[in-house]
């Protein structure tokens, strides 16, 4: 894909948010709907076309921790929240990006993690857990070496110990398995078509009320860390 070409060419270590969500809507898996804007002005009217709350964050790619440095803003509901957001993210920010990204908020108590590395004796391994402060706390995740068909993606979300969060929950639909799995496949396609990709991350991966898949972050690395 260009925008790996590219950001190889440039010596870069890892695609933006932005880029890395680019790479995986190639491969059907499903991302917040997000764009680009170099101005305040521009995160206004990109905010009230796209429809409140959003979500503000700082991009770029050497950007890979944004959380950790102050650059995201959730939940602004009006203009005034997202011209404070805009200058309080470009205030707090002390390296050169490539703009500011306004985002759709995705609202969800079910949260997943998914990714990809090479493990130097069986290749590209896929994992699937619980995201959010699950991960840490509760470590439930289960990896699959690819590729694999969707029986094995199945079997994965079936092996989760909180497997049952997937299902109906608290008044909650049933989360989209098709999806799930479809994007556990689309990480290990990519992973084989693309060997200059050493990792990825998408975290969270947000299951909304009605059950809807949708990757609100991610990260893909660039050659070997």
């Amino acid at each position: 894909m260009e925008i790996i070409q590219t950001a190889l060419e440039e010596g870069l270590p890892a695609l933006s948010e932005h880029q890395s969500k680019k790479v995986l809507e190639a491969f059907g898996i499903p991302t917040t709907r997000e764009t680009l804007v170099h101005g305040c002005k521009e995160a206004v009217v990109t905010a009230e076309t796209m429809g409140y709350p959003v979500v503000l964050k700082a991009c770029a790619a050497h950007l890979m921790h944004k959380s950790e440095k102050n650059c995201v803003r959730l939940n602004l509901t009006g203009p005034d929240q997202v011209r404070d957001a805009y200058d309080s993210i470009m205030d707090s920010i002390d390296v050169e990006i490539d703009g500011i990204l306004v985002q759709e908020a995705i609202h969800g108590q079910r949260e997943l993690i998914m990714g990809m590395t090479r493990d130097p004796q069986f290749g590209a391994c896929i994992m699937l857990g619980m995201g959010g402060i699950a991960t840490e706390i509760f470590k439930d995740s289960v990896f699959r070496v690819a590729p694999f068909d969707r029986g094995e993606a199945t079997d994965m979300a079936r092996e989760l110990k909180a497997a049952a969060m997937l299902g109906r929950f608290r008044g909650q639909a049933r989360a989209d398995m098709d999806t799930i799995c479809n994007c556990l496949m689309a990480l290990a396609a990519i992973a084989l078509d693309h060997p200059e990709i050493s990792e990825i991350d998408i975290n969270p991966l947000i299951i909304d009320p009605q059950g809807k898949v949708t990757a609100v972050d991610a990260l893909v690395v660039l050659g070997n860390r």
